[in-house]
């Protein structure tokens, strides 16, 4: 076995977004070379070794060949050795499956296969431990200086005071940092164990694999060497292994050797990789080597990837953090000289500079861990901990609403999104395709019931070729379960194609049996049509093309008329079907069309004719809208995000669904793709506003729109997809929605968020979400900065006017805490209200910290300075404080009635422009846990934590006064909001602040 060069990536990194991903492109493309050089180094010094030894242990197993041996061959891309293994039936006999069957599920022999060959997970790096998140926390600087001020407060406290009436304030400030530290360490501990949950969700890949001679669904961990694999456009590589069959197999290596360029898979080119991405054709696949022993598995293991990377608004919090933090140090060094300047200036004055005792040391000390402190209050560490909590919870609530978060961003920009450009089929239509119209030999006819009967209302020539068209040229399958019953793979429109060539009568397998084909040109939708080309039992060849009825018929000349004959296309006829197109669009119908022609000898090489077709027929397939879609479109509109459908589908039916959906109104337009693409920019300027409907739209249609929208509009714009031609839109998009159900892998890794139910319903709750999340934090930071503005002013201004400050070390770590940890637990979790989906988007441009908000922050400040300054004033009078304890109890009165402050003012900031805050708060167990833990806590540091606190005891009417006063800060807070300001402005995190 080879060595894997080890590739690191710094742990912290700046790195963002696609940045990331290049680089971890490059790191594999680095690797994947050294990798690659390696096996074949390996390979040229082993020419010459003896014929290869099957290992004892695999023979014992009933295999013959083992693992290094698989995964060497498929790394080298080593034919001359499959030969010697006797190509793919003889790597199949060794591993003891059947090309046919795929592999034996008997009791037993799955586990003998695991243990030969491994399992298809890769192995992952050890979860951190608690203990580990303890040890980031303690690496903050502040904790660090406050940690060595406790350490010199201990020391020389015990050396002047004696044991223990000299630890105290060591001892509290000590258990403070603890304090701090544990709290954060848990809550990053259980955000870390959450992450992990989610990331293990988007290894639920299903494949498709033949066991036992049935075709099913397994979960892409499952997949063992000697599966047989089948493979479609859009689908990811599971594993590595060996071409067994397929048409037009094109493959994109990009993310293994950085070459652009798509790579054929044949007979003669016989080797996957895990990892890749099928750009076209169909197939199946051997797999040999799963998990680690893929190239891909151990690539993986070779990166050492970095943490969660920041989102925009943690970023842009993390600034105004730094600058509010400059603010406080500013102010904690000019609280330590007012403070210190008046001990300092006696000892100059007395000329005993140089002369210290104990007691100087201590008060300077002192008066450093004050201001130190500042430093911590004043800096708002809790700013990017409540953009991760708020995050992390909303992660979590969403997956319990069927929608799985791929990009932590994704959470914030979508309280963001002022546009939805949503697919129509199986996003705002149900998915569940059943025939129920069609046009054969010019007789339209509706199917209601069983079709048994049809048979005989058609000429038998007709129905024949009706039956061969559609059996061959699928990218379906009909196959016998495990229960023996029919079932049907593939899309729901091939599952609705061929359910409804079973009740004519047709029979999948012998149809197959019978066909020969020789080429597949899948369905793309640049061209809007798939074909086969068969080779006929009597000799010669014929071309079935089926797809968008329109295109499909105007490649026609001829059709098959009533008799059963066939013969010209004259302009009447060709209108009375472009007329039944039509009828069937406008009744909200999918309408595809299906066609063949005969094809001369050789031509098979050649590329597949688009014109000379005989028309066979028209179908219409109903798809029926899904429930509550026209309902989440209204919401849609009364929260501002305008919805637009972009789909391929005929521009009738487009119409004919949006109409029902809601989407297509009044004054509203609707254009197909080909209309999209002539249109100026001036033209499109005043066409995109009032454009509802994108009909025959190519994904450079939907790629373009959303360019537009972005750019030239300046909306913040939401996409949903499905397809691998989605991908581009969805990476261009601001948040892109791929279709967990319907959609390809290509599509999925292209996504910010995976819809699991493909219901347009979840997108909306997603939206609801995401302005939670945006709001949420907005809650948070007009909390935060209410306590730092009145922390800094307190202390400071009582500094400079009393020489002292009534908020010890202690004290102000406590009240950190709450603001910091527990502040951004309580209200970073807040869940949606049905109020958010009523207001306007959030747009792209405009300030974060709003009108609003400041009018709130300032508001409550003043009112909190005048009363903490009114008891530091006039407390000894009005409590009737006297003799050497008068101080120590003011100075608890001033804390307890600070902290409880913050806890009201915590209750108030639950709604920023709305009177009742109470509405819902009790239905919040994490808010209503953590406002009760901190008035116990309280109670507890105050009552009986005095010696550490810098608190005594306070009698029942000192309690009821500072709750009271905390109290009041509610109705002010109410009537505060009461004072007009400017309009609510629009904003988002990537704007002012």
């Amino acid at each position: 076995m080879h060595k894997c060069s080890v590739i690191q990536l710094p742990r912290h990194t700046n790195l963002t977004g696609m940045n990331v991903v290049y680089v971890l492109q490059e790191k594999l493309q680095v690797a994947a070379s050294a990798s690659k050089a390696a096996v074949q180094l390996q390979n040229g010094l082993s020419l010459q070794s003896s014929q290869y030894v099957v290992p004892e242990d695999v023979r014992a197993a009933g295999f013959q060949i083992d693992a290094d041996e698989l995964t060497s061959i498929v790394e080298s891309r080593d034919t001359e050795r499959l030969t010697e293994h006797g190509q793919l039936d003889g790597i199949a006999d060794k591993l003891a499956t059947s090309l046919t069957d795929g592999i034996s599920t008997r009791e037993g022999l799955l586990g003998q296969r695991q243990e030969i060959y491994g399992v298809n997970k890769f192995a992952e790096s050890e979860p951190r431990s608690f203990w580990e998140f303890v040890w980031d926390a303690l690496q903050d600087t502040t904790l660090i200086i406050l940690a060595a001020c406790a350490f010199v407060s201990l020391t020389v406290g015990i050396a002047t005071e004696g044991w223990p009436n000299g630890s105290h304030d060591g001892i509290g400030i000590f258990a403070s940092i603890i304090l701090v530290v544990s709290v954060t360490a848990t809550s990053d501990y259980q955000q870390s164990l959450q992450f992990r949950d989610l990331d293990k969700e988007k290894r639920k890949i299903l494949v498709q694999v033949t066991r036992d001679g049935f075709r099913q669904r397994t979960l892409i961990d499952d997949l063992l060497p000697g599966d047989v694999v089948h493979l479609a456009v859009g689908d990811q590589v599971p594993a590595d292994g060996v071409f067994i069959s397929g048409f037009s197999l094109l493959l994109d290596e990009s993310s293994l050797t950085g070459e652009s360029e798509p790579v054929d898979v044949n007979e003669d080119k016989p080797f996957l990789s895990s990892g890749t991405k099928v750009l076209d054709g169909s197939g199946q696949m051997l797999v040999t080597a799963v998990g680690m022993r893929t190239q891909w598995g151990k690539l993986m293991a070779a990166l050492t990837e970095g943490g969660n990377d920041e989102t925009p608004l943690q970023v842009k919090l993390s600034g105004v953090a730094n600058i509010i933090g400059k603010i406080g140090l500013f102010f904690a060094v000019l609280t330590f000289i007012v403070l210190s300047q008046e001990l300092i200036g006696q000892k100059y004055h007395d000329g005993l500079l140089l002369s210290w005792s104990g007691d100087d040391v201590l008060e300077i000390l002192n008066h450093f861990a004050v201001a130190v402190t500042i430093v911590v209050v004043a800096v708002p560490e809790g700013l990017p901990l409540a953009v991760t909590l708020s995050l992390a919870y909303a992660m979590e609530k969403m997956m319990n609403d069927k929608a799985l978060v791929r990009q932590l961003a994704a959470c914030e920009t979508m309280g963001s999104a002022t546009v939805i450009c949503s697919d129509k089929t199986g996003t705002l239509t149900s998915n569940r395709m059943t025939v129920v119209k069609a046009c054969i030999c010019g007789n339209t006819l509706e199917f209601n019931d069983p079709l048994s009967s049809l048979s005989s209302e058609l000429p038998e020539v007709a129905v024949e070729t009706l039956l061969e068209s559609i059996l061959t040229n699928t990218g379906g399958e009909v196959v016998i379960d495990q229960n023996g019953k029919q079932d049907i793979i593939g899309t729901p429109t091939e599952t609705a194609l061929l359910e409804f060539a079973l009740s004519l009568g047709g029979n999948y397998k012998q149809k197959r049996q019978e066909s020969k084909i020789v080429k597949v040109e899948p369905f793309n939708s640049v061209k809007k049509r798939m074909t086969v080309i068969l080779e006929l039992p009597g000799g010669g060849y014929r071309a079935h093309c089926k797809g968008a009825a329109e295109i499909v018929l105007a490649a026609c000349d001829k059709f098959i008329d009533g008799s059963g004959s066939v013969v010209p296309l004259d302009k009447k006829t060709a209108n009375l079907l472009n007329d039944t197109i039509e009828t069937f669009s406008s009744e909200a119908l999918r309408t595809l069309c299906l066609a063949y022609r005969g094809l001369e000898d050789g031509s098979t090489q050649e590329e597949i004719p688009l014109q000379g077709y005989t028309f066979i027929g028209i179908v219409g397939i109903k798809d029926p809208v899904r429930l509550g879609v026209r309902e989440s479109v209204a919401s849609c509109r009364s929260a501002g995000i305008a919805v637009k459908m972009v789909t391929g589908d005929n521009i009738n039916t487009a119409k004919a669904i949006a109409r029902e959906c809601g989407i297509l109104t009044d004054g509203g337009l609707a254009i197909e793709g080909a209309e999209f693409r002539e249109k100026t920019p001036e033209e499109l300027l005043e066409l995109i506003p009032k454009m509802q409907v994108l009909a025959r739209s190519s994904p450079l249609d939907k790629l373009a729109l959303v360019k537009y929208l972005r750019t030239t509009s300046n909306e913040v714009v939401a996409v949903t997809g499905d397809g691998t031609n989605d991908a581009p839109a969805l990476r261009e998009a601001d948040i892109g929605l791929a279709m967990g159900i319907a959609g390809t892998e290509v599509a999925k890794e292209s996504a910010d968020v995976v819809i699991l139910d493909d219901n347009f319903s979840t997108i909306v709750t997603v939206a609801k979400w995401g302005r939670s999340v945006y709001v949420n934090i907005q809650k948070f930071v007009q909390f935060q900065l209410t306590v730092n503005i009145v922390a800094l002013l307190v202390n400071f201004s009582s500094a400079c006017f009393t020489g002292d400050a009534p908020l010890t070390a202690v004290q102000l770590l406590w009240v950190n805490m709450i603001m910091d940890t527990l502040g951004a637990l309580a209200l970073a979790t807040e869940p949606p209200n049905d109020n958010l989906m009523e207001k306007a988007p959030v747009g792209r441009t405009g300030k974060f910290i709003t009108n609003v908000m400041w009018r709130n922050i300032l508001g409550q400040s003043l009112y909190q300075f005048t009363v903490i300054w009114y008891l530091q004033s006039q407390g000894r009078y009005v409590f009737g404080l006297e003799g050497s304890e008068a101080d120590t109890v003011l100075n608890t009165i001033i804390f307890n009635t600070f902290v409880f402050c913050q806890v009201f003012n915590e209750v108030s900031s639950r709604e920023m422009e709305e009177i009742n805050v109470l509405k819902g708060m009790s239905e919040n167990s994490i808010f209503v846990g953590v406002l009760t833990g901190t008035v116990v806590f309280q109670f507890i540091l105050v009552q009986f934590l005095g010696d550490f606190a810098n608190t005594t005891l306070l009698t029942q009417l000192q309690w009821l006064i500072c709750i009271l006063f905390g109290f009041l800060g509610m109705p002010i807070a109410a009537m505060i909001k009461l004072i007009s300001v400017e309009p609510h402005e629009e904003h988002d995190g990537y704007g002012k602040l």
